[in-house]
């Protein structure tokens, strides 16, 4: 899918791109029966607490069901390729043997008309789903199951791909899956994954031109914290432009700790499964 260009005819239309969504199916609306209403949470908890900033209004949105398992499917046609606003990646419209009608990802190249499957039977070919076991090694494979049972959760949003590095570990039944981020993993052999990469690998070179079309998208504005004052902001304060300062201490979130860096993870019983950090070499 391509990048849409346009004539500068305002300023805000100067730094402005879009997709061709000539791959999208023309005049297909949503399917109704796989629509959820979504009520916009501006990004507060369940007590009303802002926890992600800079977050609220926005165009109305409905939830589509998007099918991240896709198993057992002895043959499914794809009847629509269309657009997903609560997520950067495309879905395809699928009829299974049935009648029965579900959403997937769709993958890079995925149209209408094709031939899909899953399960330990279906062929080694894009779009279809198969367990990890059934797939030769080095082939690019997206929306992984890290959980038996509870269908993809790795490798979902545009573009992105992960690979099956090998099928020899010294855990039995499990193998070597290498992530988006360089992470090195062992995933059972019986979770599933779709073979192929994620679609519409062009949503990173968007240009969004203007406040006002991220604001449509739910985006509010977002402040520089060198541009507050001290009391707001470990960055604020000082004669002029400081950033000497921010260099020298390390850049700070508003409430003072670590912005880069600093290594969150705290999920000790998963360890094990982690053959190699982000690019970084074996994990102690």
């Amino acid at each position: 899918m391509a990048i849409k260009l346009y004539k500068p005819t305002t300023p805000a239309r100067r730094g402005m791109t879009t997709q061709d969504t000539s791959t999208l199916t023309k005049g297909k609306r949503p399917e109704k029966s796989l629509l959820v209403a979504k009520k916009a949470g501006s990004g507060r908890n369940n007590q009303g607490k802002i926890t992600v900033r800079h977050r609220g209004g926005g165009v109305k949105r409905f939830y589509r069901l998007v099918d991240f398992d896709f198993k057992h499917i002895a043959s499914a046609v794809v009847e629509a390729i269309e657009y997903d606003p609560n997520r950067s990646s495309h879905i395809a419209l699928v009829r299974i043997e049935g009648g029965k009608l579900a959403y997937i990802l769709a993958g890079s190249g995925m149209k209408v008309g094709d031939q899909l499957a899953s399960g330990s039977d279906a062929g080694i070919k894009k779009g279809n789903r198969l367990p990890l076991s059934g797939i030769p090694a080095g082939t690019q494979i997206y929306n992984i199951e890290l959980v038996l049972g509870k269908g993809g959760q790795i490798a979902r949003s545009a573009g992105t791909k992960a690979s099956l590095v090998s099928k020899e570990s010294n855990k039995p039944g499990f193998v070597q899956v290498k992530l988006p981020s360089g992470e090195v993993r062992l995933v059972h052999e019986n979770c599933q994954a779709t073979i192929g990469t994620v679609g519409n690998e062009q949503h990173q070179n968007i240009k969004w031109g203007s406040a006002g079309r991220r604001r449509h998208m739910g985006w509010r504005p977002a402040v520089r914290g060198k541009a507050m004052n001290p009391v707001d902001h470990p960055h604020g304060g000082g004669e002029g432009a400081q950033p000497t300062a921010i260099y020298k201490y390390g850049q700070k979130t508003p409430w003072g700790k670590p912005a880069l860096g600093l290594k969150t993870r705290r999920r000790k019983s998963t360890d094990a499964m982690i053959i190699r950090g982000r690019g970084k070499g074996r994990r102690r």
